[in-house]
């Protein structure tokens, strides 16, 4: 497969075997198109699989963002949000939540994808550990979701505030300025992080230590998939849920507040077991059905990307097996892990 392509050894390598000669950097500009590549093949997938959740969860996560402000259980939320509306009312900020869901999903998977490819091009950064690599991906994933925000903004408070939300967002920017657009971006760049993150860990750790799926066995495949995409979101749910309760609380609000403010706002009514925990057991079980619809729809069709780039790459990297030998397995199987995100996810949809 194209993913299992020799690529410049990482210093554990070189220390394996002394008759290996060290192979050069690549130049600067094949690096970066080597990563853009690897980029693109992450993220396209990625989008496509977006595009589906953001269809089909769509009622869960304006459910999800409902009780973020207000503090609701599942079932008085759904249950408000339906007499608002109908399911109609599940499905404000549509237009919004399919411009924004694609394109956050296209930058977590590009910047994971992107970026590992950047790093194993080089002998020294090549043999960083995985979860170091993923720290860097994370934050360029936050910074793209930054400029996201007047997007976000538009679909989180459509979802909250139904139909009279585009006049209360106007009202508030007639008050405090444009900038209100991004309210919440340093929370939604944190949220993306420390949600980012962890799934990515997650997933490229479970992606390394659990038995490969044969080949020929597609429900092997999808059920390896969907474990790894279920556990990731899991973890990253737990870790990033204040967070994003704080973030969209700010977004919300009909007049601007501090961050502080809307942390004191939140625990005086719930307590800081409602700061933590508001909307967390319906974001698991929509991350969860996420997770798994992501890990799946990314996995097959990186794996069709991979196929497509494979006769280009064996003739690129004929010449580098010829010249420092074929990795160690246990190597590829960390490069694969490595370099095979998929989701979720930690969406912060």
């Amino acid at each position: 497969m194209a993913h299992m392509r020799v690529v410049a050894a990482s210093p554990a390598e070189s220390t394996a075997t002394t008759t290996r000669p060290a192979p050069s950097p690549k130049p600067l500009g094949q690096v970066l198109a080597d990563a853009g590549n690897k980029a693109l093949g992450g993220g396209l997938p990625g989008m496509a699989a977006m595009a589906t959740q953001v269809l089909s969860l769509m009622w869960l996560r304006t459910t999800i963002n409902y009780q973020y402000r207000y503090g609701t259980d599942t079932t008085t939320a759904l249950r408000t949000l339906y007499k608002e509306g109908g399911v109609r009312r599940f499905y404000r900020g549509l237009l919004p939540a399919m411009v924004q869901g694609p394109l956050s999903r296209f930058g977590d998977t590009a910047a994971n994808a992107g970026t590992l490819s950047l790093l194993d091009a080089y002998p020294s950064t090549a043999g960083l550990p995985v979860g170091v690599k993923t720290l860097v991906a994370s934050t360029a994933a936050g910074c793209f979701r930054v400029l996201l925000m007047p997007v976000d903004t538009v679909k989180t408070i459509m979802q909250v505030e139904g139909k009279d939300a585009v006049a209360a967002l106007w009202r508030k920017v007639a008050t405090g300025g444009p900038g209100v657009l991004y309210h919440g971006a340093l929370a939604s760049a944190a949220a993306t992080f420390v949600g980012h993150y962890p799934w990515f860990a997650t997933y490229n750790y479970l992606n390394a230590v659990l038995p490969k799926a044969p080949a020929d066995d597609l429900k092997a495949k999808l059920g390896r998939s969907a474990i790894m995409g279920f556990c990731s979101s899991f973890v990253s749910d737990c870790c990033s849920n204040s967070i994003r309760v704080i973030k969209t609380t700010k977004q919300t609000t009909r007049e601007p507040m501090s961050y502080p403010q809307v942390a004191r706002m939140i625990i005086e009514k719930d307590g800081v077991l409602g700061l933590m925990g508001r909307g967390l057991k319906t974001k698991i079980i929509a991350n969860g059905l996420q997770g798994i619809c992501f890990s799946i729809v990314w996995r097959m069709g990186q794996d069709w990307w991979d196929a497509q780039q494979q006769p280009q790459s064996q003739a690129a990297g004929h010449g580098e097996e010829q010249a420092a030998g074929a990795a160690p397995a246990h190597v590829s199987q960390a490069r694969v892990a490595a370099a095979s995100p998929a989701e979720s996810s930690a969406s912060a949809k």
